[in-house]
């Protein structure tokens, strides 16, 4: 189901609880506003649908891609970046890193690891500070 954008800065400053299995239904419904927004918008943390639980989705090369519990491991090549959110109006300046290392969960909550760079590190980055509170 698409949701709303939530746009309260003290929801949004709260840091978000660890996903479980019982949070699919969440998933899906970050999938279909992620979906419905994908002309302006390259990643979504869940709390921006009103659901304070650490999940993600972002633009994986042209598909989207979820990841539950998200947390960088690694990161190297510190930058500074201006990045803008659905939740919040203009651009901000935000330190970020140009590869990182995640350990996450899949769909089947089987935990992964994966290494990105670029624009993707970027994108993952502005949305795990999302689960930790943190808005740009």
């Amino acid at each position: 189901m698409i949701k709303p954008i939530v746009k309260d800065p003290i929801f949004l400053s709260q840091k978000s609880a660890p996903a479980t299995v019982l949070d699919l239904p969440t998933a899906q419904d970050l999938r279909d506003t992620f979906e419905a927004h994908r002309e302006g918008c390259v990643g979504m943390a869940a709390n921006m649908i009103g659901a304070a639980k650490r999940i993600i989705i972002f633009d994986d090369r042209g598909g989207a891609t979820l990841m539950f519990n998200p947390e960088i491991v690694k990161c190297s090549g510190e930058y500074e970046a201006a990045e803008g959110c659905l939740s919040i109006a203009g651009t901000r300046k935000a330190k970020r890193y140009r590869s990182i290392t995640l350990r996450y969960q899949n769909e089947r909550f089987e935990t992964r690891m994966k290494t990105c760079s670029g624009f993707t590190a970027q994108i993952i980055q502005h949305e795990i500070d999302h689960c930790n509170g943190i808005l740009i």
